[in-house]
């Protein structure tokens, strides 16, 4: 049965449309495009689940030491039997977990429509012990699906540190109507069009050479959460204690 298993550090950076320009530029001797799409480039549409007392926003908002959440993903355009990645996030420090599998996005719908999941080994998975953990996650958090997260990626991976990542993600949506992650990525930009998150993914430590170009073009280090920036700026009404919105959400002011 296919399994994937991540265990990694990650760095996040927000970052100008004309810093990512330089910064492309300068790593391109070290790095090359992910496999993945054209060129690297692809889109990405996440739905997230929320428990109806916010429980993961809050353990995220509060950088809790140990904390998770549940998405379901696809890439670029896809229709009812694309492939769809069902993933537990976990995060504990510094370091990111994930487990996920592979169904089709109709069997994903067939399995959250299920009054029932008691028979789990009747969905079509790639891997049955991580559907039970997600199942297990989900009824012990009461999760129901609450926001899609969509946005253009550009991926590149190092050239001679196969565990070097670095993830470019603009033009940053969101919506929580219509939940169909077929029907396209859509919604309302959560972050100022300019700005780019950056993420830098590794095994141990970010390389030296890659320090000192992020520092020479002052990157900034920022902890920029698209779950909780999404949640803020479509449910800031309904969450408790009046929540602001992130500095990083549209306006940016």
């Amino acid at each position: 049965m296919a399994i994937e298993i991540f265990k990694r550090k990650e760095q996040k950076y927000l970052i100008t449309r004309e810093q990512y320009k330089a910064l492309v530029k300068q790593i391109q001797p070290n790095m090359r495009p992910d496999k993945f799409g054209v060129d690297g480039r692809y889109t990405v549409s996440s739905l997230y689940f929320e428990s109806r007392d916010y429980k993961i926003y809050f353990e995220t908002k509060n950088k809790l030491r140990y904390r998770q959440k549940l998405r379901l993903r696809i890439y670029n355009d896809a229709d009812l039997n694309s492939t769809a990645f069902f993933e537990v996030k976990q995060k504990h420090k510094k370091v990111v977990n994930k487990r996920r599998m592979l169904l089709p996005l109709s069997e994903a719908y067939r399995y959250l429509s299920a009054e029932q999941n008691d028979h789990l080994e009747e969905f079509e998975t790639t891997n049955l012990q991580v559907l039970r953990e997600i199942d297990y996650f989900r009824h012990l958090y009461e999760l129901e699906p609450g926001m899609v997260v969509s946005y253009d990626r550009h991926a590149l991976h190092g050239l001679y540190d196969e565990n070097l990542r670095m993830t470019f993600d603009m033009n940053l949506r969101c919506r929580d109507e219509d939940l169909q992650l077929e029907h396209g990525p859509y919604g309302a930009n959560f972050i100022d069009p300019n700005l780019i998150v950056l993420e830098v993914k590794v095994d141990d430590s970010v390389p030296l050479w890659l320090v000192r170009i992020l520092q020479a073009l002052n990157c900034e280090q920022k902890s920029a959460s698209k779950f909780c920036t999404s949640m803020e700026l479509l449910k800031s009404d309904r969450l408790p204690n009046g929540v602001q919105k992130e500095l990083i959400a549209v306006g940016g002011h």
